[in-house]
């Protein structure tokens, strides 16, 4: 696996796991998906379970393998993201985006303020993660810091394994 260049981080990307929002995936059965793939490890470095949990996944000393190119980025995936039929559908719940939102905040003060947020989207023809980042919270708040109260404790990151 390549080092993650911390100095010229991409940012962060969005992506969602595909399944229904009631479907709740770990971190152990997308790693065992991925390397199924001939991946070294899961490609996320977090997951977002349905009820907002935060699972640690690939570690961020390294590399994602969630999108194609654009690898130097911190990859997070939600559960969910397609409707009954498996179409894709928002299905972030609160909780997930309240997770995610501090999350963002928590890695802005480590990579920096100006540390982007982008979806999966931006970069694929896919739909991951099944809506347009910058429409949901703002080009601005994709851009750079914006004050969205405390910081996510990194001790409230659950490593699954």
């Amino acid at each position: 696996m390549k080092k993650l260049n911390k100095k010229k981080l991409e940012g962060i990307i969005l992506h969602c796991t595909a399944t229904k929002a009631d479907q709740s995936v770990t971190v152990k059965s997308i790693r065992n998906w991925h390397k199924a793939r001939g991946w070294d490890d899961i490609g996320y470095h977090f997951l977002i379970g349905t009820k907002g949990e935060l699972w640690a996944g690939r570690s961020m000393d390294y590399q994602g393998a969630h999108t194609k190119g654009h690898n130097n980025a911190i990859g997070v995936a939600y559960c969910g993201g397609v409707d009954e039929y498996g179409q894709p559908k928002d299905t972030l719940s609160e909780r997930q985006e309240a997770t995610f939102l501090r999350l963002v905040d928590t890695l802005r003060g480590i990579f920096g303020a100006d540390t982007k947020v982008m979806g999966h989207n931006e970069f694929s023809s896919k739909a991951c993660p099944s809506f347009d980042v910058v429409e949901k919270w703002g080009a601005e708040f994709c851009a750079q810091d914006v004050d969205l109260g405390p910081e996510l404790p990194l001790d409230e990151i659950v490593d699954e394994d």
